[in-house]
């Protein structure tokens, strides 16, 4: 076979890829070898004289790229003589020589792991560096999440409407009494006041743009991509839940509708754990048994590191894992609280939150332009509404400078 002149590193790339294309061709020879002699008992003319071809075009190619990249190294001039291809070193071992040069025979070339290692990892012609690929590791490292717990506290329900319309006791004087057994006294009569109040359902909601190929090509992305958007409405809810202004689009929380925080007796140099513990007694003294106390993580860490004059913690034991509870009462610390307030009561009896549609992630790419710029609109919202049935079941406050 006559080799035609090749210069350059285009020409060493193309006999590279002739000089593969032989050996996969000696190696399916060899498995057709195999399978005649499994069946006749001989090797055919046809598959001998294929085999001597093969071998004899290999070992010219193997000669032919080894001029070509010694030829290429002394042209660059002074430039230090790169690290052998893992051809390189297999047409170079003697063994391999001989077969070459009789086109018969068998060989076995140990190749080093640093060798190999070269090979891999560098650019140079008739290398693999360019088919390495970094090791990425599998999945998404999430942004920090806050944990969300005020909707925990609060009976949950169910609502088809737009709004929400419950009865609601706002006075009572009673008035029974021990009366005469005489037939003829006027039993005293009581009174009992109720009012209609109303709670409009509102929307909660956020939208993200996505190409449509990435969400094709990443279906774990568009996973992602609905966590983050859920969080983001969680989020939201908390705050609209605990300190929603009422005013707009806003719910009316708890802590803007709890009654303010009046000490039923009077102690002296009350600590913040004094401060709560009248707080619940204002809350029982309402015939309305708080439930839970939150309060933001700086403030119950502060609690939670109160020490006697010894040094030891009242409390708290370093060494254990224990659920948070102060007085009895479950502790919700967020970051929704703001830092120096507290919220104590009934939560249970005194609240209840009701979802309108639960959260909803919607995808479309007929939202604006999209088409035209293959854009998808990722959204999610929910709808829901929040009954504060009795106020005075929740005693809020500020710490001020108590201890």
């Amino acid at each position: 076979m006559r080799i035609m002149p090749l210069d350059g590193a285009d020409e060493i790339k193309i006999v590279a890829a002739e000089l593969k294309a032989a050996s996969d061709g000696l190696k399916k020879t060899a498995e057709t070898t195999q399978t005649e002699l499994r069946n006749l008992g001989t090797v055919t003319n046809e598959t001998k004289q294929q085999a001597d071809e093969l071998l004899m075009k290999q070992s010219e190619l193997n000669a032919r790229l080894t001029e070509l990249e010694q030829r290429s190294v002394g042209n660059r001039g002074g430039v230090p003589e790169r690290a052998k291809s893992l051809g390189e070193t297999v047409v170079a071992d003697d063994a391999v020589k001989a077969i070459m040069q009789s086109g018969r025979g068998k060989a076995s070339v140990q190749i080093s792991t640093k060798a190999i290692v070269s090979a891999l990892t560098t650019d140079a012609n008739g290398s693999a560096g360019d088919l390495l690929v970094p090791d990425r590791r599998p999945g998404i490292l999430p942004m920090v999440t806050r944990r969300l717990t005020i909707r925990d506290l609060i009976a949950p329900g169910q609502t088809s409407s737009n709004s929400l319309q419950y009865v609601k006791e706002t006075g009572f004087t009673n008035s029974a009494a021990t009366v005469s057994e005489v037939t003829g006294p006027t039993k005293p009569q009581s009174e009992i006041k109720f009012d209609i109040a109303t709670s409009n359902v509102t929307t909660i909601a956020h939208f993200v743009l996505a190409t449509r190929q990435i969400l094709s090509d990443a279906p774990q992305l568009q996973s992602y991509i609905d966590g983050r958007l859920r969080y983001g409405l969680k989020l939201v809810e908390e705050n609209q839940l605990l300190i929603g202004g009422g005013t707009g689009t806003d719910l009316n929380g708890i802590y803007t509708q709890a009654t303010a925080y009046s000490a039923p007796i009077t102690i002296a140099d009350a600590t913040m754990i004094d401060t709560l513990r009248l707080a619940i007694l204002q809350s029982e003294l309402a015939e309305l048994p708080a439930t839970g106390i939150v309060l933001h993580p700086a403030d119950w860490a502060g609690i939670e590191l109160t020490k006697d004059t010894t040094g030891a913690y009242i409390f708290a034991n370093p060494q254990a894992l224990a659920a948070p509870t102060l007085w009895g009462l479950p502790v919700v610390a967020t970051q929704a609280m703001t830092i120096d307030k507290f919220l104590t009561g009934s939560f249970q009896m005194g609240a209840q939150v009701f979802d309108r549609e639960a959260i909803d992630v919607l995808i479309s790419t007929e939202d604006s332009d999209n088409f035209r710029k293959n854009l998808v609109t990722i959204l999610c919202e929910e709808r829901l509404a929040l009954a504060v049935y009795r106020p005075e079941a929740f005693i809020k406050g500020d710490f001020g400078n108590v201890a």
